[in-house]
C-alpha cells in the first residue's frame, strides 16, 4: 500500500486517508479500509459524501471542542448510522492556538513546538482521547478520528495508535508527515487561513503555510515529553489514557492481521 493510495481525494474534506496497511513489529500488518483520519466535515460536498458511504464508517471520533463543532458541523450522508463520539468541553485546536499575536513564520514554528511538549497532557484533550482508545477497542466496524485540520490533535492519537499497534517509527512519522501532501493543499490552507484570520485578523501567509503544516519535530517533541515525564510510551498510556498493557493486546488483536 503506497502512501499515495492511503488518500481518498475529496473536495471539502481535507486530509482524508486510511492509516492502517503498515507492517509490524513481529510480522503482520495493520488492516486496511477500517482505521480513517481526516480534517473537519464541515465543507463536505455531496459528491464527498456519497465517496464516504461506500466506506460504511460505524465510529466517528470527533477530536474537536464544542465551539469547534458548533462553528462547524460535520455533514453526513443521507441514512448516516454511525455513532459520532465527542467530548463535551473545549479541545482547541493547536495551529488556531499558535496563530495568537499574529506571529511570524518564525514564531509560528516555536509556537507549535511548544504546544506539541504539552500535547499529551492537555487536560481537555485527554478524555477524548481516552474515549478514542476505549471505541476503538469496544466498537466493531470502520471508524475515523478527526479533528478540524485533521493534523495535530488527530495526528498524535494517530501517532499513538501505531505505536501500540507496532507500526515502526519511521512509518508513524511517515503517516504523520503525510498531511504535507495528502489532497488539495492550497485549499486546505486557504480553509485554515479563513478560520484564523477570522478569530485573529491579519497574519502573514508564510506564517499561516507554517501552521497548517506539520513537521517531524513536532511530533518528536510531544513523544520525548511523554517519554521525559513517564519513561515511555507504555507508561504514558497506561497511566494517563488508561490503556495497559491488556487492551494494548486487545487492540493489536482487533487490528493486526497475518
Amino acid at each position: 500500500m503506497t502512501q499515495a493510495d492511503r488518500i481518498l481525494p475529496l473536495e471539502g474534506i481535507h486530509n482524508f486517508r486510511d492509516y492502517g496497511g503498515y507492517r509490524v513489529a513481529g510480522g503482520g500488518q495493520v488492516v486496511q479500509g477500517v482505521l480513517w483520519r481526516s480534517a473537519q466535515h464541515g465543507d463536505a460536498t455531496d459528491a464527498d459524501l456519497d465517496q464516504l458511504r461506500p466506506l460504511h464508517i460505524r465510529t466517528v471520533i470527533d477530536l474537536r471542542g464544542i465551539t469547534e463543532r458548533k462553528a462547524k458541523p460535520c455533514r453526513r450522508y443521507p441514512g448516516f448510522a454511525g455513532e459520532v463520539l465527542f467530548h463535551e468541553g473545549e479541545t482547541a485546536g493547536l495551529h488556531v492556538e499558535a496563530a495568537s499575536g499574529s506571529p511570524t513564520a518564525d514564531e509560528a514554528r516555536a509556537a507549535m513546538l511548544r504546544l506539541y511538549a504539552g500535547i499529551a497532557f492537555r487536560p481537555n484533550l485527554i478524555p477524548v482521547l481516552q474515549r478514542y482508545f476505549r471505541a476503538l477497542e469496544q466498537r466493531d466496524g470502520t471508524s475515523l478520528v478527526h479533528c478540524v485540520a485533521g493534523k495535530d490533535r488527530t495526528g498524535f492519537a494517530v501517532a499513538l495508535m501505531q505505536h501500540i499497534l507496532g507500526v515502526h517509527p519511521d512509518d508513524i512519522m511517515a503517516d504523520y508527515v503525510l498531511t504535507n501532501v495528502a489532497g488539495n493543499i492550497e485549499a486546505r490552507i486557504a480553509a485554515g487561513a479563513e478560520q484564523i484570520r477570522a478569530k485573529y485578523g491579519a497574519i502573514d501567509d508564510a506564517a499561516l503555510r507554517m501552521l497548517m503544516g506539520v513537521e517531524e519535530a513536532y511530533l518528536d517533541t510531544a513523544f520525548a515529553s511523554l517519554r521525559e515525564t513517564h519513561g515511555s510510551v507504555e507508561a504514558y498510556l497506561a497511566e494517563v489514557l488508561d490503556v495497559d498493557a491488556a487492551r494494548a493486546d486487545a487492540l493489536r488483536a482487533r487490528f493486526l492481521t497475518a
